[in-house]
């Protein structure tokens, strides 16, 4: 009977206080502090119906979010036209048969299989967003039955708009016509298909060489990451696997890289800019600089030099288009509904929180953090720096404003030394070590900020990067794990940003670095600490930093699986 009663008395004072039980059961183990991280400081109401959230999307940051969501009192519905995630900075190396497409997917039901938290996928696509009503309205893939019911509507509490973008075409003529893009692994897998089409074509004997030159004249348009990488992988395709199956065209084939501005991958360090644009040299790659396309046709694609106003047309037998990404209609659509008519995204707080609609988020492509200008912050950041109000700054000061400001604005490391912000960082250089001329030296606030003014025109958003959006849907699970629990006790001071407060720190990006594969076996990258490389070593990093950001052990290993593959037996040429 004693056993009973202490049974009974330990199962209540459970149900009462859970974190105190596990805390003190597992601390006595000697895992305190692990137990403490991973129960919840407060315990969700089992008695309280659970909160609706609806996930539009399966790409970088729906997958995050869905990963790291952990608070049971959700109930989650994920509507995506498409049922995998895609692993899509390994897309250049699908359309050259260097992985297979199957191998960077992983369906989002077996990313859904959760302990915890009850997820429901729908195969359809929303067409419609209802804030007002709090109601998506989608149209699924495939017709339900005769009766016209493949269209359904879906209510939530809490809305995720994770959708992404679409290709950039910019009203360009001919564009959607002509030009394949390479957004989707079903853009990779054309792509493979258009290039093999053009060698079996090209290998008829009734063409003539001209003919034959213009089928194999491979044109990539926009200088950016996608399609730098895009260019080096189909070079290494057409050049170590396809020249030995069809040595007849080897001489005729021909790839163009379109920039329209003054370098390729200008969002890199200058250092590797100027090795890229010098490798594809020596590579044989064309790389025309300062190229605005203005029309495509069937058979050719028409070009301005942007410096002279000169027109130039060229043959093409396959144009890629990777020039940026667009708005999708529904997101459109819903912009007008909430009164951002003028913006390209949807503009959100600095919590992932859209502007003008209740209970709505948005991250990834589809969305851009709408944040104070970097002038107005360092303004308020130097006021706070300066205290005894001279007008300027120690260099300890200092340090701690860069320090604040690039917790901020991470994008503006880059520019740290380039153009007006040499004679700041020399300077820090300069007096580092030497405590005297550190107390002595002073700058001027004034001209600190005018060093920022540039930055400030060109800094303002987030890169639309697969980086970013994973960071965002992690950031966002944190919140979502917490913000039904403790209302009445918050963790921490609340922080107050214009109207409302809140509970938790704003979304802040940390960037790791960026890759840019060459081809042959060579890759640059810019990784943090101002540190670049390239060669044949840091394509083995890429291998393995690529490797481990898989979602799945089952892709990471046939990822890699496939990378042997291509060593030992090439690249697959066939059609399939």
């Amino acid at each position: 009977m004693a056993w009973s009663s202490f049974f009974r008395r330990a199962t209540s004072l459970y149900h009462a206080h859970p974190v105190l039980i596990a805390i003190a059961t597992v601390s006595t183990a000697g895992g305190g502090i692990f137990a403490y991280k991973t129960v919840y400081a407060c315990s969700p109401d089992v008695n309280m119906p659970k909160k609706k959230v609806v996930v539009l999307g399966s790409g970088w940051a729906a997958t995050s979010f869905l990963k790291n969501l952990k608070n049971p009192s959700y109930e989650v519905e994920v509507v995506s036209p498409r049922n995998y995630f895609a692993f899509t900075p390994l897309l250049p190396s699908v359309t050259c048969g260097t992985v297979e497409a199957r191998s960077i997917c992983e369906p989002i039901r077996n990313i859904a299989k959760k302990k915890h938290v009850k997820i429901e996928f729908r195969e359809a696509e929303c067409y419609k967003i209802d804030p007002i009503n709090r109601k998506v309205y989608c149209r699924a893939n495939q017709p339900a039955d005769l009766e016209g019911k493949e269209e359904f509507t879906v209510d939530y509490d809490y809305l995720v708009v994770a959708m992404g973008a679409r290709p950039n075409t910019f009203n360009t003529p001919g564009v959607e016509e002509h030009c394949l893009f390479l957004k989707e692994i079903e853009d990779a897998q054309r792509i493979r298909r258009a290039v093999l089409d053009c060698f079996e074509k090209a290998s008829l004997p009734q063409l003539t060489e001209e003919q034959r030159k213009r089928i194999l004249q491979f044109v990539v348009v926009g200088g950016g990451p996608t399609g730098v990488e895009f260019s080096a992988a189909l070079h290494d395709f057409v050049n170590e696997d396809l020249a030995q199956l069809y040595p007849s065209l080897k001489d005729l084939i021909n790839i163009t890289l379109l920039e329209a501005g003054d370098h390729i991958l200008n969002m890199f360090d200058k250092r590797i800019t100027e090795f890229a644009e010098e490798k594809f040299k020596r590579d044989g790659i064309n790389v025309k600089l300062g190229a605005m396309v203005i029309k495509v046709t069937e058979k050719e694609i028409h070009t301005k030099d942007r410096a002279t106003g000169t027109m130039v047309s060229m043959p093409s037998g396959l144009v890629v288009w990777s020039t940026g990404i667009g708005t999708r209609p529904v997101i459109t659509e819903f912009m007008k509904q909430i009164g951002q008519t003028s913006r390209r995204a949807l503009s959100t707080d600095e919590w992932l929180r859209v502007e003008g609609a209740a209970n709505v988020y948005a991250l990834g492509d589809c969305a851009t953090i709408q944040q104070r200008k970097v002038v107005e912050d360092i303004e308020a950041i130097c006021r706070r720096a300066d205290k005894d109000n001279k007008g300027s700054l120690s260099v300890k000061e200092l340090q701690n404003v860069l320090k604040d400001i690039s917790e901020r604005y991470p994008q503006i490391e880059i520019y740290m030394k380039r153009k007006q912000f040499t004679s700041i960082v020399d300077l820090l250089k300069s007096v580092q070590g030497n405590e005297e001329k550190e107390k002595s030296t002073q700058v001027n606030i004034a001209t600190f900020k005018k060093a920022l003014s540039e930055v400030d025109a060109q800094m303002k958003n987030l890169p639309a990067t697969a980086q970013v959006a994973s960071q965002q849907g992690v950031y966002l699970a944190d919140c979502f794990n917490r913000i039904e629990k403790c209302k009445e006790n918050p963790e921490g001071p609340p922080r107050t940003r214009g109207e409302g407060r809140h509970r938790f720190r704003p979304f802040r990006y940390k960037h790791f670095g960026q890759f840019a594969p060459l081809g042959g076996g060579t890759t640059a990258a810019q990784l943090p600490g101002d540190l670049v490389t390239y060669g044949h070593s840091t394509q083995w990093l890429w291998y393995s930093v690529y490797a481990s950001k898989q979602v799945s052990w089952r892709t990471r290993i046939l990822v890699i699986s496939d990378w042997t593959r291509r060593f030992l037996f090439g690249r697959d040429s066939s059609r399939i």
